[in-house]
């Protein structure tokens, strides 16, 4: 994959601006989760539309990733289950060496989400929470251009 950024802070999303798809097994059995990155608002946001689509159960997510007042690149998620979140650019070159991720407080603590170039023209995406001993992956997608 062609994963180079583009200009500005925003530009980190460059190579992940499209529709992409993941479909897998999980605890809840089997998953398709759709995820579309695109400019908004006149190119100052990028916006994510993520859909998970269980046998049973539909989960959506809509995030803002922009500018924050400090000036550092952060983001707003808000989800179908009524949650929201907010979090700021961190350092993820622990997952791979071309990763950019995000880390928020959350009621059960701290938490970061990353994405990385896969070998196969994809993306990695992963969700980790912070405990004692270092960062504890719940969750890792690997997605495909639609």
């Amino acid at each position: 994959m062609h994963w180079t950024a583009g200009r500005g802070k925003l530009g980190v999303f460059k190579p992940l601006l499209g529709q992409w798809r993941c479909a897998m097994d999980s605890p809840r059995g089997p998953v398709v989760c759709l995820r579309h990155f695109s400019h908004t608002l006149g190119g100052k946001y990028i916006q994510l539309q993520a859909e998970w689509q269980f046998s049973d159960a539909q989960y959506q997510e809509l995030a803002l990733f922009a500018n924050l007042p400090t000036k550092q690149l952060g983001f707003w998620s808000f989800t179908s289950d009524g949650k929201q979140s907010q979090g700021q650019l961190t350092e993820v070159k622990d997952i791979a060496a071309d990763a950019f991720g995000f880390v928020a407080e959350m009621p059960a603590g701290l938490a970061r989400q990353a994405y990385w170039p896969a070998d196969d023209d994809g993306f990695y995406w992963a969700v980790e929470a912070k405990n004692k001993n270092g960062w504890k992956r719940f969750v890792e997608h690997h997605y495909h251009r639609v």
